[in-house]
């Protein structure tokens, strides 16, 4: 019975994409602060959740960092995604049913067992990390520099339901 309460709490726990929250026990984003304008933005998704799904997550939070701090722009100076792999066994389970007929002193046994579950999958858990370097003002590097207000007005409606 546990088991079952457990299987069911994971389950129900996984039967969505990730939304847009601070990291919890499905996923989410979290970020450090690694210098006055440098910050490094992570967003871990579910088995549900796409790979396109962490990265607009992550310029999303990316971009509300930098709007937080009172910066208008940001550049990647590093960005990597990548996925965790793994694998979900479910448990076996086998039910036996059957009838007895007795003829005289004679019984024949009908039974049949019929057994479920035992399969594996693999899902694969995206995520996606940036090191973001933020400016006041749209600079003149040699980068492809995001405005914050735009990702936001264009993000938030998608990930960030009213």
């Amino acid at each position: 019975m546990k088991f079952l309460i457990t299987a069911l709490l994971a389950m129900l726990l996984a039967a969505c994409a990730t939304p847009y929250q601070p990291s919890g026990m499905s996923g989410g984003f979290t970020e450090t602060r690694l210098d006055s304008n440098v910050f490094r933005v992570t967003f871990k998704g579910n088995g549900y959740t796409s790979r396109e799904r962490a990265e607009d997550m992550a310029l999303l939070r990316s971009a509300e960092l930098t709007l937080q701090y009172g910066f208008t722009h940001f550049a990647i100076a590093d960005g990597r995604s990548t996925a965790e792999h793994v694998t979900i066994d479910m448990p076996t389970r086998a039910t036996t049913t059957g009838t007895v007929s007795t003829y005289g002193n004679t019984s024949y046994i009908n039974a049949r067992t019929n057994v479920t579950g035992g399969d594996s999958f693999t899902v694969a858990k995206p995520s996606t990390t940036n090191t973001i370097v933020c400016f006041n003002g749209k600079p003149q590097i040699n980068a492809f520099v995001y405005d914050a207000n735009f990702l936001v007005d264009s993000l938030s409606p998608k990930y960030k339901p009213k």
